[in-house]
């Protein structure tokens, strides 16, 4: 399992890449997820590019951005080229999107058809540039809930549209992540890790919040201390026949202890998953 830190982690600190790198090394991270707004800035000065990051010992393990599916289509076209050459800058296979700004239950048919077009046309532009196309599984989007998601999966019908499986949002939408994770295994190519401390401070992760510096940010959980049990969810994910990316993605404050503590309990219950194996 690959585990990488979240750029956007730290939208709200002033510290350098530089710093972010060697922490992220001495803290035994393999990748780094980078927000679309950093890397879109990074790529200003020629210094910074995917060697950068190697030297370090870490991958960029994929970009995460916005794209305005109901755009014009040349506004459309702009972005897809751009963010395809930060991904080609930065060395990344995987770029993540949104499945739209609004929950499939308030999507029109006709809408919805228009969506995965775009989606599909995204996913055929990326593709001929080796690059896969996620899309998030995320409240308000048309991957809001698993029906949806497959749906989506199949109305897409591309070998490169994958998706960025977040385990707490699947769980907000009533699922249990395990068996979702099951139910749509072969289209996932990421996975997004955070957690609350109950259902009833899931607002915290609104997009407004989070973005906001002043932003509350009680009930953000650090991994192993909220509602979802990701010892179970380790176990699953270790089922993976290849080495799967994961992200912390997390919001809170004290980042880089949270993160630190997060990545290492990690590392050990991985460790006793194994010996659990060896010895059952």
């Amino acid at each position: 399992m690959n585990v990488s830190f979240c750029t956007i982690s730290f939208r709200h600190h002033l510290c350098s890449i530089f710093d972010l790198v060697k922490w992220g090394k001495e803290k035994r991270f393999q990748g780094i997820e980078m927000w679309g707004t950093h890397a879109k800035y990074l790529a200003e000065d020629p210094f910074f590019d995917f060697d950068f990051f190697h030297s370090f010992g870490l991958k960029t393990t994929m970009i995460s951005s916005y794209i305005p599916l109901q755009a014009a289509r040349y506004e459309l076209e702009e972005t897809i080229r751009v963010l395809t050459r930060l991904c080609q800058r930065f060395d990344t296979k995987k770029l993540r999107i949104f499945a739209g700004q609004k929950g499939s239950i308030h999507t029109g048919e006709q809408e919805r058809r228009e969506i995965v077009e775009r989606i599909r046309m995204l996913s055929q532009y990326v593709h001929e540039r080796g690059i896969e196309l996620l899309v998030e599984t995320h409240p308000h989007t048309l991957a809001d809930n698993v029906p949806s998601t497959i749906r989506l999966i199949e109305e897409v019908n591309h070998p490169a549209f994958k998706i960025n499986f977040d385990v707490l949002h699947v769980w907000e939408s009533g699922a249990d992540p395990i068996e979702a994770i099951r139910q749509i295994r072969p289209f996932i190519a990421h996975f997004h890790l955070k957690n609350v401390t109950s259902k009833d401070r899931l607002f915290v992760f609104e997009p407004a919040n989070v973005y906001a510096p002043t932003g509350t940010r009680k009930g953000m959980a650090p991994l192993f201390e909220g509602v979802i049990n990701y010892k179970d969810i380790l176990s699953e994910l270790i089922t993976f026949t290849k080495d799967i990316d994961v992200s912390l993605e997390w919001f809170g404050s004290d980042v880089k202890k949270v993160l630190e503590s997060d990545r290492q309990q990690i590392y050990n219950q991985l460790e006793q998953l194994k010996d659990e194996a060896i010895y059952t």
